[in-house]
């Protein structure tokens, strides 16, 4: 049986992260981070982003529930970068502007 790597569920989150929704022709794989950023804290955009993350990488579906999540860090006195958390390793989605 084949074992998947941290690096390797990295790598295919990073490509989700980097790949437009609708980027493949004929499939809604892909994701938009950034228009969750100016979204009001009770909008359901963070539980959506997870759920189509989950949706387009499968093997994150055997990840435990608590393995995969969404949070805002408080940066300097007026900025809140958002950081996706998958199985622990971290991804800005913030994009560091």
């Amino acid at each position: 049986m084949k074992t998947l790597t941290g690096e390797e569920l990295e790598g295919m989150v990073e490509h989700w992260l980097s790949t437009p929704v609708n980027g493949y022709l004929g499939s809604d794989y892909g994701q938009d981070a950034k228009s969750i950023l100016q979204l009001p804290h009770t909008d359901e955009a963070a539980d959506e982003l997870i759920r189509k993350l989950r949706q387009d990488i499968i093997i994150t579906t055997s990840l435990p529930a608590g393995a995969v999540s969404l949070y805002g860090v408080p940066s300097g006195v007026d900025r809140f970068d958002i950081v996706l958390e998958v199985a622990g390793r971290t991804f800005d989605l913030s994009g560091g502007n």
